[in-house]
Order: C-alpha cells, then sequence, then structure tokens
C-alpha cells in the first residue's frame, strides 16, 4: 500500500473499535489490491475526464463527528430513520422503533450475522478499484438493512449520512437486502455541516431477491469544498423491480459508480438521474446494466443542467449477454449549457450479443432555446424567469420519476435554495 500512501494519506484513529469492523480475510484482499495499483490518472479509461488530484494530494483522517439536530436534513417526518455521521451510526439520533419484518442494525452489530457475511462483496469487484479497496480495508461502520420476505412497507426508510469536520473521510458502507416479495422505499441522502475539504467514500449493497420491489432515492447535497465516490453495486433476481433516482446538488467534486446485474428472468431496471452544476463543480455518473438472463427490461435517463465553469460526465453502458433474448432496454443522456466555459463529456454504449432484443441509446447536448426565452419574455416573464422556466421543465422529466412525494418537495427545497428555484 505505500505507493498509494504516498499520494493519499489516512489516518487510522481507533474510534472505540470502529475502524476495519470488516472480516480480516476480506480486508487482506483489499489490502493486497491497493499495494499493488495505481492511483487513476486521466489516463485510466475510466477516469478518463475526473482528476483526481484534488483528492490524491490530501491526507484524510477517520473521525468521530457530533451533529445535535437533523431536522434540516429529515425529509420524512414519518419515516424510519438512520443517521450515520461521518460514516458511524449515530443511535441516539436514529429510530428506536422499526416495525415488524424489518431488521437494521450497525455494520459492526452485523459481522456476526450469515447472511450478511455470505453477501458482504459478494459482487463487488475489488482488483483495479482503489476506492473499493480503500472502503473495504478502512469501513468504519454503516447499515444492515433486511427487508424480510412478504413484507410491504408503507413508511418510507431514510438513510441520513452527514459529513463533519476537516480533511475528514468517510468510509461507510452499507448492504440492503430486499428479500422475496417485499416491498420498500428507502431514500438515502448525504448532507455536509462544517465540513471542509473531507471525503465520502462509500459502498451501497443492495440485494433485490424473487419477486421483490425496492425503489431507491438518493440525494447528494454536500458543500461544494467536499469530494464523493460512491458506489451502488446491485443484484436483482427473477421478477425483480428496482428502481433508482440520483439527485446531484452540490458537491466539489462528485462520482457515482451505479452498477446492476440483473441475473433473474422478467425484472424490471429503471435508472434515473438530475445533475445541476455551477461555480467549478465535477460530477461524473457512470452506470452499467448488465443483462444476464432473458426476457427483462431496463429504462435509463439522465440529465444535467451544466453552468460557469463546472464538468459533467456521464457514461453509461448496457450489456446483454449471448443468451439474454427478448431484452428492451433503453438509454438516454441530455444536457443543457447555461455558459461557454462549462463542459459535459458524454459517451452511451450498448453492447449486444444476442439478436432478438430492443436497444436505443442517445445522447444530446446543446444551450437554452432563445426563441422560447423570447417567447416568454414577450409574455410578461423577465429573462431570468423565463430561463428558470425553461430549465425546470427540461429537468423535472427527471424529477417526475420520483414516486415519493415528500422526497420530491425535498429536492424542490433544495433547488429553491441553491439556485433560487420557484418551490
Amino acid at each position: 500500500m505505500s505507493e498509494l500512501l504516498n499520494s493519499t494519506e489516512i489516518d487510522l484513529i481507533d474510534t472505540n473499535g470502529f475502524v476495519g469492523v470488516l472480516a480480516a480475510d476480506y480486508k487482506q484482499k483489499a489490502s493486497k489490491v491497493l499495494d499493488t495499483i495505481q492511483f487513476p490518472t486521466t489516463r485510466t479509461e475510466a477516469w478518463k475526464y475526473t482528476r483526481l488530484g484534488k483528492i490524491s494530494n490530501k491526507k484524510f483522517t477517520i473521525q468521530k463527528g457530533t451533529i445535535s439536530d437533523i431536522s434540516n436534513y429529515k425529509i420524512s417526518k414519518e419515516a424510519y430513520t438512520i443517521v450515520l455521521v461521518n460514516g458511524m451510526m449515530d443511535t441516539s439520533l436514529s429510530s428506536k422503533i422499526l416495525p415488524d419484518g424489518v431488521i437494521c442494525t450497525s455494520i459492526k452489530e452485523a459481522i456476526s450475522n450469515d447472511k450478511f457475511n455470505s453477501l458482504l462483496g459478494k459482487n463487488l469487484n475489488l482488483e483495479n478499484e482503489i476506492f473499493h479497496s480503500i472502503n473495504t480495508q478502512n469501513a468504519t461502520d454503516g447499515s444492515f438493512i433486511v427487508i424480510k420476505e412478504k413484507t410491504t412497507l408503507e413508511k418510507s426508510i431514510q438513510l441520513i449520512h452527514i459529513l463533519t469536520g476537516e480533511r475528514t473521510i468517510s468510509n461507510v458502507r452499507n448492504i440492503i437486502i430486499s428479500e422475496k416479495s417485499s416491498q420498500a422505499h428507502i431514500v438515502q441522502s448525504f448532507f455536509s455541516e462544517n465540513a471542509n475539504e473531507s471525503f465520502t467514500n462509500g459502498v451501497t449493497e443492495i440485494f433485490v431477491e424473487e419477486n421483490a420491489h425496492l425503489s431507491f432515492d438518493k440525494i447528494q447535497f454536500e458543500e461544494d469544498t467536499c469530494f464523493h465516490i460512491s458506489t451502488e453495486q446491485v443484484e436483482q433476481a427473477k421478477n425483480s423491480t428496482f428502481t433508482i433516482n440520483t439527485i446531484t446538488l452540490n458537491g466539489g467534486l462528485v462520482r457515482n459508480n451505479l452498477n446492476i446485474e440483473v441475473k433473474g428472468q422478467n425484472c424490471c431496471t429503471n435508472l434515473n438521474g438530475a445533475y445541476l452544476l455551477k461555480g467549478n463543480q465535477h460530477v461524473d455518473n457512470h452506470t452499467m446494466v448488465d443483462h444476464l438472463a432473458p426476457k427483462c427490461e431496463s429504462h435509463e435517463l439522465y440529465k444535467g443542467v451544466v453552468n460557469d465553469k463546472s464538468t459533467a460526465v456521464f457514461n453509461g453502458k448496457v450489456f446483454v449477454r449471448k443468451d439474454s433474448q427478448k431484452i428492451n432496454a433503453f438509454q438516454s443522456n441530455a444536457n443543457v449549457l447555461l455558459s461557454d466555459e462549462a463542459t459535459i463529456n458524454s459517451k452511451p454504449e450498448l453492447e449486444i450479443y444476442a439478436d432478438d432484443v430492443k436497444c436505443s441509446h442517445g445522447s444530446t447536448t446543446g444551450q437554452l432555446n432563445e426563441e422560447a426565452v423570447f417567447y416568454l419574455r414577450a409574455r410578461g416573464l423577465s429573462e431570468k424567469s423565463a430561463r428558470k422556466l425553461i430549465i425546470s421543465a427540461f429537468i423535472d422529466e427527471v424529477i417526475k420519476k420520483i414516486d415519493n412525494d415528500e422526497v420530491k418537495v425535498f429536492v424542490f427545497g433544495l433547488l429553491h435554495k441553491r439556485f433560487d428555484w420557484e418551490i
């Protein structure tokens, strides 16, 4: 790991036994990777458009944080709430009572659970993955959530992550299991409070079992001095439905890795994303849907609005394997540039090895339609209001994909706070 530590250093402070809570043999695999791997550069294909110098040249510390009030971060007052501060579960701020049919513990408590250990890292690739390996070796804590078989949750589960402190690193690890014939909605949100140049390096492993329906919303609103790299690694069994909406509204450097392995027939997979950037923000969305079984469908829609000197990256891959016939897979990325200095790099990809499929992908990038702006101004709107209205109509196609009304209201509140949108 010496080469890694020459670029990015992590102080491992023992916070009451939290550091390195994962199994020793699993951590050893990560350690072997870190001993040999080079830190990614723009010559690394997967990181071609994302410069990591702001992370690689800093020294980060694992440290506890204290938050006194989470009222501004709660998306739903009625939801079952789990709070993690700097990657460590805070039981004093979390819900004390959970409904029947739900298991929720910290990772520290889950390491003796057989199901947890059988699924930990099952689909997560460590080879050539430096951030997965850093997380695995240094994971402090996280949540282990199981929605038991045939359980239907009427209320949502909200995972609230709060980053605080100077150059803190949060190596949070979550495992979420939606067992057979269960149905649930989970919202995972990321915020920062009095954080400066701090780094969230998170991994969430999700298992959607046979005939289960899981809806997952991800909201990112960390400060623009913070860094965020996270992975959702998803496995779907037959007859399951998985929907994820990723809304990125703040953060200095953000990278979202979303990898979905569709391993059973008759699955439905929905990926939606919206990113609104200003200043010098950089947001990179890398998605992968791997159709490993026939008779499935996937729908992917990502939209971005990029202003000032900010930059965005979208790289979406859809694989259709040889025996995965009768697949319907659709992928779209659309972007609006609001300044001459804003940049988007978009690369949708299809790899199809079957012949009985319906697949399409597309990417568009442009500026606001000035004729539409003129039309609205002619009807009494100011130029600023006209442009906001067009942008909101453009991005609203993604926001409408969020089924939970409370999440929608919260997202519009963040848009008002950061971009002065009307609610």
